[in-house]
């Protein structure tokens, strides 16, 4: 599917709900229609769930929920276990339908996963299936901390495993304290065999409509 993405990252809690909303401006601000998809949610707040939220308001097209976000999940656990606590069983055939329906109304639809690219989604499949069934372009989001080259790089074996196409990469800077920070990058730089689409530096207190302007998807386009 040309023109819309897959988003996975290092680990969950590294950024993959922002740095996805960056993509949905920096596409939007190619004069694209752009949606964002949450297939799965696992916590809620106010019976709301803010990574959904969070992608809604960086789209620039309204949709019906079901389809942007087709399960919403309550306990903030691995997707599988919360499913099997609300007696829920994730088919991926369900989130697989949801997004040709998104693709029938936006140019590009921006899909965020879950957890990191292995996380169990049922008690037979992963996020790596998911993925696979949507056969989209993997854009991998790297949280710049202690131990991150470790874990990007074992993340794209396994994305090339699978036979997708690792297309780019955001070295997304969720630590302010790190060191060696430039190295680190261009150790990933090197590693990664993909372009780097952009360096996100920490802000206490972020506007994703700016930092957009950090995100380079011209190479990807």
């Amino acid at each position: 599917m040309a023109g819309s993405f897959f988003v996975t990252g290092t680990d969950t809690g590294i950024g993959k709900t922002f740095v996805s909303c960056l993509l949905l401006h920096a596409f939007a601000a190619q004069n694209k229609t752009v949606v964002g998809m949450k297939p799965i949610a696992a916590g809620q707040e106010n019976g709301k769930w803010l990574d959904v939220e969070l992608l809604r308001a960086a789209s620039n097209i309204n949709v019906p929920c079901e389809w942007m976000n087709p399960y919403a999940l309550h306990a903030p656990i691995a997707p599988h276990i919360a499913a099997r606590q609300e007696g829920v069983e994730i088919d991926l055939t369900r989130i697989y339908n949801a997004f040709h329906e998104l693709k029938k109304s936006v140019e590009c639809v921006v899909v965020e996963g879950v957890g990191g690219f292995l996380v169990p989604v049922n008690e037979r499949q992963d996020t790596s299936d998911l993925a696979k069934l949507l056969a989209l372009p993997v854009i991998l989001v790297v949280g710049m901390r202690l131990g991150c080259i470790s874990h990007a790089l074992l993340t794209q074996q396994i994305i090339q495993h699978t036979g997708l196409r690792l297309v780019g990469w955001v070295a997304n800077c969720i630590d302010p304290g790190a060191l060696v920070l430039d190295e680190n990058i261009a150790a990933l730089r090197q590693r990664l065999d993909c372009p780097l689409l952009g360096v996100v530096p920490f802000v206490s207190e972020p506007d994703v409509q700016t930092l957009s302007q950090f995100i380079d998807v011209s190479k990807i386009l």
